[in-house]
């Protein structure tokens, strides 16, 4: 009788037993939660871009209609600037340039670490030829209207950074017209530090204020 309830027990016991050792009985620890997906950073199109364009939008756009160039109808316009984010995207890859879109607006972000010397508003060799490219495909989409913004950090006076934001912003502007885009269809405004996009305390924030950028929005 003893043995037979030993047997029983060991039949009873064993597959306890053996789900234990699996770590998959009612006592064993929930498996650890996955762990969380990598934030995506979608940079932010600032409102001061959102303004109008330089000038005011009317008198650009008469300006460039007498250039012969001609406007987009409200249903091309969304495709237009579709086909020239992608080239622009792909022009710039890899070499620092933020291409940024929103709505009908692009805006590209060229760093003035990499495209000015401290203090200089001529472009650096390795940065024209970048500068070109955009120029190029700027050109070859034509109708679309050009503002050139020069921004610098705080570490300069507010007249000699709003003096050098405006040089670094017709410097940038001089050699897209060298590519062959048309004088009636770009602007450039200096801001000086007035829009920084980061802090001015330390280096890293300093060197994200510093920037030229090329805002394009379509001709309608």
């Amino acid at each position: 009788m003893r043995l037979i309830r030993t047997l029983v027990a060991l039949m009873i016991s064993g597959p306890l037993l053996a789900t234990a050792g699996c770590g998959l009985g009612p006592f064993a620890p929930p498996p650890p939660p996955p762990p969380p997906a990598p934030a995506i950073v979608v940079p932010v199109v600032p409102a001061y871009v959102h303004a109008d364009l330089i000038g005011g939008r009317a008198a650009r756009v008469k300006k460039a209609r007498a250039a012969g160039i001609r406007p987009l109808t409200n249903i091309d316009a969304w495709d237009y600037v579709q086909r020239q984010e992608i080239e622009l995207r792909r022009q710039t890859a890899g070499t620092g340039v933020d291409v940024i879109r929103s709505g009908e607006l692009l805006l590209l972000r060229l760093p003035a670490s990499g495209t000015f010397d401290v203090g200089s508003s001529e472009i650096k060799p390795q940065a024209l030829s970048t500068v070109s490219e955009i120029g190029m495909t700027l050109k070859t989409f034509n109708r679309s209207l050009v503002d050139v913004l020069g921004h610098t950090d705080a570490t300069g006076t507010p007249a000699s950074n709003l003096a050098l934001s405006q040089k670094r912003a017709e410097s940038v502007a001089r050699q897209l017209r060298a590519r062959g885009v048309s004088a009636a269809r770009i602007a450039t405004r200096g801001f000086g530090a007035n829009h920084p996009i980061s802090d001015n305390v330390t280096e890293a924030g300093r060197a994200l204020n510093r920037r030229v950028e090329i805002k394009v929005v379509p001709l309608r």
